[in-house]
């Protein structure tokens, strides 16, 4: 049993790892503008690999527990999935800024409800539906079809945001039969063996000042994902998920004050759109949850 406050903590907890996931957004912007994206997040997920190595080491049974998984394809494909995801997301922050890539990652939650049937056989009824489709309209807002002709790079976004969507999916499915410790090893480790190869084609070396950027970017990467545990091991996922959205606000002002982006309105109406939608989403998925518990 939680005890009565553990929600309220793993809500701040969660704010904390919102504002230091939007500060990596904001590195990886930095570092990729100069360097290979693909060098960048070899590098972050160097790090990630070092850190679920370590959670395994002090976890009982040791690396050989972590590597025994009853899906393993499934945590191959979840693993690639996202370091691909990462990549194409920080590709966005490089071509259209940190602003309008996550105005248009923000619809990642609906994606995942709409693809929850198809994938998972899970129940969507009309009310999400009707929210997906609301939802959509905001990214349409966004991305101004008609208006103007839509950048290829403004559909990068939203490629990652279904690519995170399916990730988000599979994790739920392997969630049935491993534990959330081996799919954290597996994601930190698949990833890492994946961008290698890829990274160190384009390897260019860093300056003294950018190497030091690069330190905090895989600090501050061990620690959002240590930050992201301790919320989720004290409050249930439908409490605090809500405030994930909060990395775009975080986002949004780093993107304008440190790299003189601008909130343009319809960019600003979409987003408030779609993350109405998402949240929206989100309740009615803590409501289907809380009923089948209750039956």
């Amino acid at each position: 049993m939680r005890p009565p406050d553990s929600t309220q903590h793993g809500i701040l907890l969660m704010i904390a790892t919102m504002l230091i996931f939007a500060t990596m957004d904001g590195l990886s912007r930095y570092l990729a503008t100069s360097h290979s994206v693909l060098m960048v997040v070899m590098i972050r997920y160097w790090a990630f690999a070092g850190f679920v190595t370590l959670l395994a080491l002090r976890s009982p049974g040791g690396l050989r527990a972590a590597t025994r998984s009853a899906r393993p394809v499934a945590q191959i494909a979840r693993g690639l999935i996202l370091v691909a995801e990462i990549c194409v997301m920080v590709l966005g922050f490089v071509q259209l800024g940190l602003i309008e890539a996550h105005a248009v990652f923000t619809s990642y939650p609906l994606l995942v409800a709409a693809l929850s049937g198809p994938i998972l056989g899970e129940a969507v009824g009309w009310r999400r539906w009707t929210a997906i489709v609301v939802g959509f309209v905001g990214v349409l807002v966004i991305l101004q079809p008609g208006y103007a002709v839509v950048s290829v790079w403004a559909l990068v976004p939203l490629l990652a945001a279904l690519m995170f969507a399916v990730y988000s999916l599979l994790t739920r499915y392997v969630s049935r039969f491993d534990s959330a410790g081996i799919s954290f090893f597996w994601t930190g480790m698949v990833g890492a063996v994946a961008i290698t190869p890829f990274g160190l084609a384009n390897w260019t070396w860093m300056n003294p000042t950018e190497w030091a950027w690069m330190a905090v970017l895989c600090v501050l990467a061990v620690g959002g994902h240590w930050l992201l545990i301790q919320a989720y091991a004290r409050a249930e996922a439908s409490a605090i998920q809500p405030f994930a959205y909060l990395q775009l606000v975080f986002a949004s002002g780093i993107g304008m004050l440190v790299f003189g982006e601008t909130l343009r309105p319809n960019v600003a109406v979409g987003a408030a759109i779609v993350v109405l939608a998402g949240v929206f989403t989100l309740w009615r998925q803590r409501v289907r949850d809380a009923a089948l518990r209750r039956a």
